[in-house]
């Protein structure tokens, strides 16, 4: 009888044993595979403005069938290529991972120019004959983890992480400092390159990706010779992104990512639109042609995942942001009577160099200030300073002082050339051409909350989350909206306003409620979600939210259900297609 009741009792228990074990697993291999999507340079109503010439399932695999977040903004001011990747890497902004900008200087590294984001003279590239001659890249910089890196922690290893992109450090800095690889573009060749950092050698399928004749064909699908430089020539087209993206594709079939017993991430970022948008700006019928291409690649792509992931893309979650917005072209903005003036950086360094020469330096022309600026930072040449006696709070300040004289300075010889060259017309004009004005500074020391300065407002947060330890000494320089430094007939981003921070973000995957969801979000809130549904720590410095709103309802654990009973059965794109008809819409906050 006691040997018939156990029996019974093991019978009941097994079933039971099996729900447990499924449900509490951390990972379980759902999803087989997650995609961090950064399309850089890619202001969010852009899907907006061209959403009716998207046809497929790109952009539309977001919007319709994914949970899309329109209203998604920085926190921070200093809206540059490098800080967007590795904020949305590591979820935390630059005051927690470090990184200020795409270079700054280092006078302790470097003496006669600013370093990148990511060189790292320690290592040596790896992908081309003469590549070791050439110095190597790293996260060094990067005081953060990713969600990519607490993946790779809570696997111990076992799950592999990626970056690919055509820069550097998009690649590096989006994936994190454990990935096995990130690999990114010679400029001239169009080569995939990576650094003795991730591995000593390409791996087979990258070498023959090289040795294909893809490059060549990139160039011809762009239209540019065959020895023209592959980054600035093929850059701005989608033939670069089509390469990037078959370089991805041969990435997840060689290194069989998706097709392990945990969850692979990998990180693309997309740098045409950023290429091309320099140049022409963000309301150009050009870049809307490269977005619209762009949007049949993505389509592309996602039906390749669909066919190529183990179980299709029910096992796939994939989130989609930029790392920055863009400004219009001044001298568009301005026919519509924005006072968007062009800044001579080189003319405003001149006339704070001047500056300090009078004060500390009479009779004298020394460089108080490095050359080679670039904004939103002034970097201070801290020898210099220290030479003349003065320490680094007053050598901020008298710089910080000695700005708005300087932007003066700077409009009288923007208006002494314009009144030599152009009289006739400024007299006949309705409105005056706008003017280089200055908004507000901040020294280095009072972004560090080291001495009082900043403003108990969320413009004031946006200045605190733009500090970095890095860079020496300097001054942040905000100047009034839509201006920029000078830039020819382009334009570019590096501010706190609006058009800057503005990004989408969208997620799609079986984890997700498709909808639009109009609350404020922040792309940090990315990595703080997926790692979330994950059930891995969030990257060391995360400040962002999980989105919840957005999340599926849980259920009770059962074999068929993953990763502790938050995501439901696998659901097809046919499905997700259907479900553009009961799309919902949400004006719920997030919490403060």
């Amino acid at each position: 009888m006691y040997k018939r009741l156990l029996v019974l009792l093991l019978s009941a228990l097994l079933p039971l044993s099996t729900t447990l074990t499924a449900g509490a697993s951390a990972y379980d291999a759902h999803p087989k595979l997650v995609v961090i999507l950064v399309i850089d340079q890619f202001r969010e109503d852009y899907l907006e403005r061209y959403r009716s010439d998207f046809k497929d399932q790109g952009f539309r695999l977001f919007l319709d069938n994914g949970a899309y977040f329109p209203n998604c903004y920085f926190r921070y001011a200093n809206t540059k290529t490098a800080p967007g990747h590795s904020t949305i890497g590591t979820g935390a902004y630059t005051n927690g991972h470090g990184i200020s900008s795409n270079g700054w200087w280092d006078l302790s590294r470097n003496t006669k120019r600013p370093i990148s984001a990511v060189e790292d003279p320690r290592y040596s590239l790896v992908g081309m004959p003469d590549a070791k001659e050439h110095e190597g890249a790293s996260p060094r910089n990067l005081l953060a983890t990713t969600l990519g890196d607490e993946v790779r922690l809570d696997t111990k290893g076992e799950a592999k992480l990626f970056g690919v992109s055509l820069k550097d450090r998009a690649a590096i800095l989006t994936a994190g400092h454990s990935a096995n690889g990130a690999f990114w573009i010679d400029p001239a060749s169009g080569r995939f390159l990576t650094s003795t950092y991730y591995m000593s050698s390409l791996p087979d399928w990258a070498v023959a990706f090289n040795n294909s004749n893809r490059a060549t064909q990139a160039r011809a699908e762009a239209g540019v010779s065959s020895d023209a430089p592959f980054f600035a020539a093929v850059g701005p087209t989608s033939a670069a992104v089509r390469y990037e993206l078959d370089f991805a594709r041969a990435l997840i079939q060689g290194e069989k990512l998706g097709a392990h017993n945990v969850t692979d991430v990998l990180t693309i970022s997309i740098s045409s639109t950023d290429i091309l948008g320099h140049a022409v700006g963000p309301d150009s019928p050009v870049q809307r042609e490269l977005v619209d291409q762009l949007d049949v690649n993505l389509d592309q792509f996602f039906t390749w995942l669909d066919k190529n992931v183990p179980g299709g893309l029910h096992n796939v979650w994939m989130a989609l942001s930029a790392d920055h917005g863009i400004a219009p072209v001044p001298a568009v903005a301005a026919q519509l009577g924005i006072p968007a003036a062009s800044i001579n950086l080189k003319a405003l360094t001149a006339a704070l160099n001047a500056a300090m020469n009078q004060q500390f330096s009479p009779g004298q022309t020394l460089p108080y200030l490095l050359p080679h600026q670039e904004l939103p930072y002034i970097a201070l040449n801290q020898p210099m300073f220290e030479r003349a006696g003065l320490n680094e709070h007053e050598a901020e300040r008298a710089v910080q002082q000695a700005m708005s004289a300087a932007f003066v300075t700077l409009r009288k010889q923007e208006n002494a050339a314009t009144d030599a060259t152009d009289a006739a017309t400024k007299s006949s004009q309705k409105r005056l051409p706008p003017e280089p004005e200055i908004f507000r500074t901040f020294t280095r020391e009072q972004m560090a909350s080291l001495e009082p300065g900043l403003p108990p407002t969320e413009f004031g947060q946006l200045i605190a989350n733009s500090y970095s330890p890095n860079g020496g000494w300097y001054v942040m320089v905000v100047p009034d909206a839509y201006q920029m430094g000078a830039l020819g007939q382009g334009t570019t981003h590096y501010t706190p306003y609006s058009y800057d921070r503005h990004v989408p973000l969208g997620f799609y995957g079986s984890a997700f409620a498709p909808g639009t969801y109009l609350n404020q979000v922040e792309p940090v809130d990315i990595a703080a979600t997926f790692a979330a549904l994950l059930g891995v720590n969030q990257p060391s410095a995360s400040v962002g939210h999980v989105l919840t709103e957005a999340l599926r309802p849980e259920r009770p654990a059962t074999p068929e259900i993953h990763r502790r009973g938050v995501i439901h059965k696998p659901i097809s794109r046919s499905t997700h297609t259907r479900a553009t008809a009961t799309k919902k819409k949400t004006t719920r906050k997030t919490q403060p």
